[in-house]
């Protein structure tokens, strides 16, 4: 095969696994916006791309997913938080390297739904324990309207419903969350104060 034919060969199918990795039934215009940037890229950030995919294909099963969910919960943070947590990130690259490892440890010893649950940034992150129980076993269908109506409550209704997440027994979650999701924003405020009261 003439070297020419070797080259499209070969960008041909390293197109066609960035189209497999970025998921299985990609729109032709997403294969076209693939195909652009492999096309751009030199045959140095080819060949860079291809040993980063391989190292990815090497890692665990587990840890791709743990890797995918991080990813997944950094793009569903606004900017402010985004902003947030490159600020402390800076914060702790500039300490000592034991007291790094210390934070390190710290983290690694949390159990695994505390760790989940600082995915969803620095406020939900914080009052994630006390809230775990009431939105631990949700049904994949109500959980980004859940999510969406949790960070938009301030300090004082995260605390309301923490309150009222540690009292309702598992039976009557559901219900409430269906709840939760029914009551008008502007009337959130009034209506957890009120569950939480009697």
């Amino acid at each position: 095969m003439p070297p020419a034919d070797v080259r499209r060969a070969t960008a041909l199918r390293a197109i066609a696994v960035i189209v497999l990795w970025a998921g299985i039934g990609a729109s032709s215009a997403q294969e076209a916006s693939n195909a652009a940037r492999w096309a751009a890229m030199s045959p140095l950030a080819q060949a860079a791309w291809q040993q980063r995919r391989v190292a990815w294909d090497a890692l665990p099963a587990r840890e791709r997913e743990d890797r995918r969910a991080r990813y997944a919960a950094w793009r569903a943070l606004d900017d402010v938080q985004r902003a947030r947590l490159r600020a402390a990130a800076a914060e702790i690259a500039g300490l000592p390297p034991e007291h790094q490892a210390a934070l390190r440890t710290q983290f690694s010893v949390l159990d695994a739904m505390q760790r989940r649950g600082w995915r969803l940034g620095p406020e939900l992150g914080a009052d994630w324990p006390r809230l775990q129980p009431l939105f631990a076993y949700v049904p994949p269908a109500e959980r980004e309207g859940l999510l969406s109506v949790l960070r938009r409550l301030d300090a004082e209704q995260r605390d309301d419903l923490a309150a009222l997440a540690q009292r309702l027994p598992p039976q009557d979650r559901d219900a409430f969350r269906r709840e939760l999701l029914a009551v008008p924003e502007g009337q959130r405020r009034a209506w957890l104060r009120q569950r939480r009261d009697r």
